[in-house]
């Protein structure tokens, strides 16, 4: 097995728009999803799908992927 590559996507909650944006420019891709699970994946997806073209020299099986999220705290009930 190769070595593996790691691209980590970074991603912030839209209260508005309920989804989770995500991107990462190393791979590069972008998406948008209603839950975390369902980001990470589309963007698994899009990674393999432009390795090829993007990152020659990394085989699809040792690409994995990193979800670094971010949300706005909800205050405690006082």
């Amino acid at each position: 097995m190769s070595k593996p590559v790691i691209f980590t996507v970074s991603a912030v909650w839209d209260p508005d728009a309920r989804v989770w944006s995500g991107h990462c420019d190393d791979i590069p891709a972008a998406a948008d999803a209603p839950t975390l699970d369902e980001l990470f994946d589309k963007i698994s997806r899009m990674a393999v799908d432009v390795a090829p073209d993007n990152h020659p020299d990394v085989a699809p099986e040792s690409i994995f992927i990193q979800v670094m999220a971010i949300r706005e705290a909800v205050p405690a009930a006082a």
